[in-house]
């Protein structure tokens, strides 16, 4: 196996990742970016990025995350597209075990993100851009004037169907109980929204052609079922954080985010957590692509 050496081994190519490589290498450390898919982690699952500042008319989220990595790149930071199958976090050098071989690294930034929890339909990722969303204020411009509806009951869920009756011309909330957990400084606003709520059920299928065009929901009390003609279906129903790789080594809250504050230092010295990963009250690209930027700051300082 190899058996390679950087300053700045980073684990997860998103925003948050590409950011702190191009500010660590600015710096003049060596860079590795370790991704196991593609450039832009789950950005580049998005079809329309509009809320990424520079971009007037909007950007794909693949092509972002392409320019995120040519921009670092530009300034020597490598990128292995490999899997990483363990760390060592403690160890000095740290060491990250990847399918290719053995990275000692003097300090690790992990980007690793937090995918959306899915609703289980069989059909759900072959529509996902094609009716079927995660990111309200990612993807909501594509349904203006058009009938979505949103699936959850907590702050997420109550926080997108807020934002979509702005600018869809209607908005229906499924829950699959009677009330929303959501904080109670949403019920006001959302009762005044002229959001429809279908309460104690839940959504069984998603129908469609080549895109979204009804769902079909199904009264948990009851069991009765009925169609919904909608245009776009919007899964707010939690995220799950990629952290049961350092499980055991670092500190997680109790939902299995990183414990990292806005220093993105964790509870062991020399490892930060950036974007989604970490505890944080606001997960977006250009949340992400600053928590780089401080990263780099700290790791600057922690490798003096």
């Amino acid at each position: 196996m190899k058996s390679d050496y950087t300053d700045v081994a980073i684990i997860g190519g998103g925003p948050g990742g590409y950011s702190a490589a191009l500010y660590c290498a600015r710096s003049g450390y060596s860079v590795l970016v370790l991704e196991k898919l593609s450039p832009g982690g789950q950005m580049a699952t998005t079809g329309q990025v509009d809320n990424y500042p520079g971009f007037d008319e909007g950007i794909d989220g693949f092509e972002l995350g392409e320019k995120m990595q040519r921009g670092a790149e530009r300034f020597g930071v490598k990128t292995e597209f490999d899997e990483v199958v363990s760390v060592d976090l403690a160890s000095s050098p740290k060491q990250i075990t990847t399918t290719s071989g053995v990275i000692n690294a003097g300090t690790v930034i992990i980007a690793t993100g937090a995918s959306p929890r899915l609703l289980g339909l069989p059909e759900e990722n072959a529509l996902r851009g094609r009716g079927v969303a995660y990111c309200a204020t990612c993807d909501g411009q594509m349904y203006k004037n058009k009938t979505v509806i949103v699936a959850g009951g907590g702050n997420s869920a109550a926080a997108d169907a807020l934002f979509l009756s702005k600018i869809c011309s209607k908005v229906y909330l499924v829950h699959r109980r009677d009330s929303l957990r959501a904080s109670r400084i949403y019920q006001e606003p959302l009762e005044k929204s002229g959001v429809e709520f279908l309460w104690n059920s839940r959504i069984i299928e998603i129908l469609h052609d080549k895109r979204v065009n009804s769902v079909r929901i199904e009264n948990v009390k009851d069991q009765s079922i009925r169609d919904i003609p909608v245009d776009g279906v919007f899964v707010a129903i939690g995220r799950v954080p990629d952290t049961e790789l350092f499980r055991g080594q670092i500190a997680l809250d109790p939902q299995g985010y990183i414990i990292a504050d806005e220093t993105t230092r964790t509870s062991i010295p020399g490892v930060f957590a950036v974007g989604d990963v970490r505890t944080k009250p606001l997960r977006q690209i250009v949340t992400a692509a600053a928590d780089g930027a401080t990263a780099s700051h700290f790791v600057e300082e922690y490798l003096m």
